[in-house]
C-alpha cells in the first residue's frame, strides 16, 4: 500500500509472489477520515486472501523519520489491530516520483496521471519487497535493516 494524506494505493501480488498488480485508489475526503477506508481494506483482504500488509514507509533522503513516515507508523497500527495481520513497514523513498516519471513516458495525460499514480507507487512498493523476498531466498540474506 501507498498510504497518502487522502489517497491509499493498493496492489497485490500473484500467488506465487512473483509480480505485483495494482488493484484500486482508495480516496477520502478528509486525512484523518479512515473508518471507510480501513472498511475497504478490510473487503480487500478478504477477497484476495491477504496474508500480510506491505505499506510503504516514506523515510527522509538521509534515512531520517519524518511527518509522513510517523502517520504511516500510526497507520500499520491501526491496520494490525483491526485486521490482525502482520504490517511490513518497506522503504518506499523514490516510489512516487518513479510512478510520476513512468506515466509520462507513458504519455499519460497530467489529468489522468494523479487517478493512477498511487495505485502505480503501490505496485513499485511491492514489486520492491517481492524482489527482496525472492533475493533473500536465493542468496540467504537477512532482513533489511
Amino acid at each position: 500500500m501507498d498510504y497518502g494524506s487522502v489517497t491509499v494505493g493498493v496492489a497485490i501480488s500473484d500467488e506465487l509472489l512473483i509480480t505485483a498488480q495494482g488493484i484500486e485508489t482508495i480516496n477520502r475526503k478528509q486525512e484523518n477520515k479512515l473508518r471507510q477506508t480501513l472498511a475497504r481494506i478490510e473487503e480487500l483482504i478478504k477477497e484476495y486472501k491477504v496474508d500480510r500488509i506491505v505499506l510503504g514507509y516514506p523515510k527522509n533522503m538521509n534515512n531520517t523519520i519524518g511527518e509522513r513516515a510517523i502517520k504511516s507508523e500510526e497507520f500499520k497500527e491501526m491496520l494490525e489491530r483491526r485486521t490482525g495481520l502482520p504490517v511490513v513497514l518497506w522503504d518506499e523513498r523514490l516510489t512516487t516520483v518513479a510512478a510520476s516519471q513512468t506515466l509520462i513516458l507513458g504519455n499519460v495525460k497530467r489529468e489522468d496521471r494523479k487517478a493512477v499514480v498511487d495505485k502505480l507507487a503501490a505496485i513499485l512498493i511491492l514489486q520492491g519487497y517481492l524482489d527482496y523476498l525472492s533475493n533473500k531466498a536465493k542468496f540467504n540474506l537477512s532482513e533489511p535493516v
